[in-house]
């Protein structure tokens, strides 16, 4: 390699990722070589799992497909997963990849973006029994590949579904999974909610939490407002000592750091992500930056949701093209209140921004067109 020529690898396929990618399909300077390392060859977008799991769109309507994306830019993409990062020595180890993937990739700049990820070892800590009877919602690969599974049994006889974990994605899901089933599947199938101990969508507004509970109310899905402590084959352990009995118990308790940053060297946060500035850069190295779930933002906290790695990713794009030129760095400003919209099934969603709310079909619509849009923008022809 001649002198001059800089390495930036990209971590990771999330939200603010195929952006740059797409930014750098329209510019990327002759002396800037990329690398995208992640395990699939797409981006299964979150935002549009519970519409798969209710039937309305295909697993290949809600992905991006990679190697366009990354051919277009000019990139590279190596298959596999990030299992170690030396932020000392600019070196991240490689595992699960092709017999010719090299195990270590070297950069000059990195970004990582590797969406949410769950601590097999940590879960199993937390819930005995989680890793072999329940079906966790991450890796959402994973969960868009088993759930036709759960859709074939639910054909044959009535079954019983426990959703574990009341956030906005537990919730949508179990929305999205009930449909389905009433739809396509045997009648007298059962449903719960098991919040694990808080309210319903605990980071909503009230409105939001009231407008949650009527609808789940009006679908017939129990609520429980207990802690789960684990899984045994055909059954639900709950903190007060009660089983409940289940067919699909599936997991959606929130995502963790990845493990690997714990070595990396990298500034991080307590709970263990990565500590960035306003300029989506790590702290503690310079050549360094991340967006989405495994980053927190140290002068800005906010929650972690896909919203926020989209709307990171034009940021990032600017400023790893200016870190690799050495230019002024541009700061990102979080938006201070994000529009969501959460769905119920596929004809009804509840729309929130701050402290408003409104819901209907109109909302659900609104949402199809969005999401819809955000695979359209990044899908180029193969």
């Amino acid at each position: 390699m001649h002198h001059g020529i800089k390495k930036l690898l990209l971590l990771g396929a999330g939200h603010a990722h195929v952006h740059v990618l797409a930014s750098l399909a329209q510019h990327r300077p002759a002396d800037l070589d990329v690398t995208v390392l992640s395990p699939y060859p797409h981006q299964t977008y979150s935002g549009m799992t519970p519409g798969f799991v209710a039937g309305r769109y295909t697993a290949e309507e809600s992905r991006i497909a990679l190697e366009p994306l990354v051919k277009a830019a000019g990139a590279r993409w190596v298959q596999g997963r990030c299992v170690g990062l030396d932020a000392e020595h600019r070196t991240v180890s490689v595992a699960g990849g092709g017999p010719d993937t090299a195990p270590l990739l070297h950069y000059d700049v990195l970004s990582v973006d590797t969406g949410a990820t769950m601590d097999r070892a940590r879960l199993e800590a937390e819930m005995p029994g989680a890793t072999t009877h329940a079906l966790n919602v991450r890796p959402i690969e994973g969960f868009v590949h088993l759930w036709p599974h759960v859709l074939e049994m639910a054909r044959d006889r009535a079954v019983s579904l426990a959703m574990v974990g009341a956030g906005a994605a537990g919730v949508e899901l179990l929305f999205a999974a009930e449909q389905a089933i009433r739809e396509q599947g045997r009648p007298g199938s059962r449903f719960t909610l098991i919040t694990g101990g808080p309210e319903v969508v605990p980071n909503y507004p009230e409105g939001v939490r009231e407008r949650v509970l009527r609808q789940l109310k009006r679908r017939g899905i129990t609520v429980l407002r207990e802690a789960c402590t684990g899984f045994d084959a055909g059954q639900v352990k709950l903190a007060s000592g009660a089983t409940l009995a289940c067919d699909v118990p599936i997991l959606a308790i929130g995502t963790h750091a990845p493990a690997w940053l714990q070595g990396s060297g990298l500034a991080l946060s307590e709970q263990g992500h990565m500590l960035v500035n306003a300029f989506q850069q790590s702290t503690s190295h310079p050549q360094v930056f991340a967006a989405g779930d495994v980053a927190t933002r140290a002068d800005a906290p906010h929650p972690k949701s896909g919203v926020y790695a989209v709307r990171a990713g034009p940021a990032l794009a600017v400023n790893l093209l200016a870190a690799h030129e050495g230019k002024a760095l541009q700061a990102h400003e979080p938006p201070s209140r994000t529009l969501n919209l959460l769905s119920c099934g596929t004809r009804h969603a509840i729309a929130s921004y701050g402290p408003w709310y409104l819901e209907g079909s109109w909302a659900w619509v609104w949402k199809d067109r969005i999401d819809r849009g955000f695979i359209r923008r990044y899908t180029r022809p193969a």
